[in-house]
């Protein structure tokens, strides 16, 4: 049976298809964090500005915004496998363009291409859905979707550990390893989905985003060296704003638009977008915060004067935190749904965030702050791809992932650009350096505290998992009944199931998927081939089809609840497969 979220996968996963996708994903996010623990000798090893060695991680930043929804749609049209090896291929070469170089230039453009291996976590999350059966696609996802935090957090300890012992080029040559490894996993273990979207790529959708999404995020990511009043930034803010409304009016005329933004405007889709902006922000706090307070020597009176090393082991459970609640989260997804999971991680960031305001007087203090965080980050992240992938047609899956990752992309930027504001307003001047104090740590969880408020008020708004709804008729007569069975018809799919040759298929499956991933209905066709399925209400399905001695499909449609049917022919395609 061509697959969704049903029960069935439609090509069979092995064992090892979760966790080397669940690699993959870790292994692009590992490129955010990558250069962290060096941040402050790049000016020195580049021989450049300290202005100028901040685009070494705008770069990354912007290109990964970019890529997210680009690389989304075009798995949904061509295949996310595919996009997902090229993905990760182009990462491999960035990663090699920066080993070889010590001049700006050339490290701007390998981080850049370093960057737009961020489409693969949304890739990752599609191609889960169209493989897995529904039992394990929570788990599934939820490690996916986590690996962006896990990746960012394992990275930190293992890059200062090789930038302190090691020469900092070998960041890029491990980075480009593990990107050879993940294709190869890939090519091996991770079968392609045979799910595709109708319509053609959308070119000028996509150069219109970029454009719009480059002039909105380099304001928010230099705004503190440019100055926030500045004539740059606000022209900057000021073109994005005409960009993306003209981007916006367009994708309304387009029939195969880059982003349907009908689909986003839906309540459940826009609350989660905004929320995992806010997700994003709490995310990004910890990593800015916690590292400093660790480095800081012992007598500024609050610094733990901590090593490298030992920083970035201090920070470390957050990211291993996160990667351990994917089971739990599929446990309390299952039995509460995931606006239940993503209000109780949001709670648990919250509680992190206000311990921590009195925790950072030790180094454990710090750990404890992180497993806390980690876990409460772990179950919103996870919660993040069944609200959006519930509420949108299995044909849109890669786009609309790729819009919540960026999201979350503009969440962690938005974050850099007012911690890094808030921690230079509130420094010290000693000896000419600007060291960060306490208040300005406390200021940054605050911020995040109230981040956290705001994605709370949103993930509340979210409506509520409703059970899947079982038509009953209820005849006083065998002819009443007949005209009900009528009458649901009228309301619901029709059509034939036919072979690739044009032939009536007879006794095929025909089974109705609604938008939450829960079967509505199921018919076997009659001897012409002809089927029906009611539906209990308009919205988004997906019509899965199988029979004996032919290859198995799958068919978003939409029904617009107006009680007239819509006429759908499924045609089979005629490979022979096992029954």
């Amino acid at each position: 049976m061509s697959h969704t979220t049903t029960d069935e996968p439609t090509r069979r996963a092995t064992g090892a298809t979760v966790p080397v996708l669940a690699f993959a994903g870790i292994v692009v996010a590992v490129m955010q964090t990558l250069l962290v623990p060096v941040i402050k000798d790049l000016p020195q090893l580049l021989e450049t500005t300290p202005s100028n060695a901040t685009w070494v991680l705008t770069s990354t930043l912007l290109s990964g915004a970019v890529a997210t929804p680009i690389m989304g749609r075009l798995g949904d049209l061509y295949g996310k496998r595919r996009m997902l090896i090229l993905s990760l291929s182009v990462m491999v070469v960035g990663a090699l363009v920066s080993a070889f170089t010590d001049a700006l230039l050339p490290m701007i453009v390998g981080r850049t291409l370093q960057g737009f291996a961020m489409g693969a976590i949304p890739l990752g999350i599609g191609l889960m859905r169209d493989m897995l059966p529904r039992e394990r696609l929570g788990s599934a996802m939820a490690l996916m979707s986590s690996s962006i935090g896990v990746g960012g957090g394992l990275a930190l300890p293992a890059a200062a550990l090789v930038a302190q012992h090691a020469d900092w080029h070998a960041l890029f040559y491990g980075a480009a390893g593990l990107g050879v490894l993940s294709i190869a996993l890939t090519l091996t273990v991770v079968p392609e989905s045979p799910l595709r979207a109708k319509g053609t790529f959308d070119l000028p959708g996509a150069l219109g985003l970029t454009v719009g999404l480059v002039l909105f995020l380099l304001p928010i990511t230099k705004g503190s060296d440019w100055g926030w009043s500045s004539a740059t930034t606000l022209g900057l803010f000021a073109a994005a704003v005409v960009v993306l409304l003209l981007w916006g009016l367009m994708e309304l005329r387009v029939k195969a638009p880059l982003v349907d933004l009908r689909t986003t405007a839906r309540r459940e889709v826009l609350l989660t977008n905004l929320a995992s902006i806010m997700v994003g922000v709490s995310f990004y706090v910890v990593s800015l915060v916690l590292p400093q307070l660790l480095q800081l020597p012992a007598a500024t009176g609050y610094g733990l004067g901590q090593s490298m090393v030992v920083a970035g082991l201090c920070v470390a459970p957050l990211g291993l935190t996160m990667m351990f609640t994917a089971p739990l989260y599929a446990r309390l997804s299952a039995r509460y749904g995931p606006r239940t999971t993503l209000i109780m991680g949001l709670i648990v960031i919250a509680v992190g965030y206000g311990g921590g305001l009195g925790l950072m007087s030790a180094a454990w203090q710090t750990i404890v702050t992180s497993v806390l965080l980690g876990a409460g980050i772990g179950l919103a992240y996870s919660s993040l791809p069944a609200l959006i992938i519930g509420a949108v047609p299995a044909s849109e899956t890669g786009a609309a992932n790729g819009l919540n990752t960026l999201m979350r992309s503009i969440g962690t930027s938005v974050s850099s650009a007012v911690i890094g504001m808030v921690l230079a307003n509130t420094a010290n001047d000693v000896g000419g350096v600007a060291v960060p104090t306490m208040h300005g740590f406390r200021v940054s969880f605050l911020i995040a505290t109230a981040a956290v408020a705001a994605g709370l008020v949103f993930a509340f708004f979210l409506p509520r998992r409703r059970p899947a709804v079982h038509t009953q008729l209820r005849a006083s007569s065998e002819e009443d009944a007949n005209l009900a069975r009528a009458e649901e018809a009228l309301r619901g799919f029709r059509g034939r199931v036919l072979a690739a040759d044009g032939a009536p298929v007879a006794r095929a499956k025909v089974t109705l998927i609604d938008r939450h991933g829960r079967q509505a209905g199921s018919a076997l066709s009659a001897a012409d081939g002809s089927y029906t399925l009611a539906v209990p209400a308009g919205g988004p399905y997906v019509l899965a089809a199988r029979a004996a001695g032919h290859g198995p499909l799958a068919h978003s449609a939409t029904h617009t609840g107006t009680g007239h049917p819509v006429d759908l022919d499924l045609a089979l395609p005629g490979e022979t497969v096992s029954a």
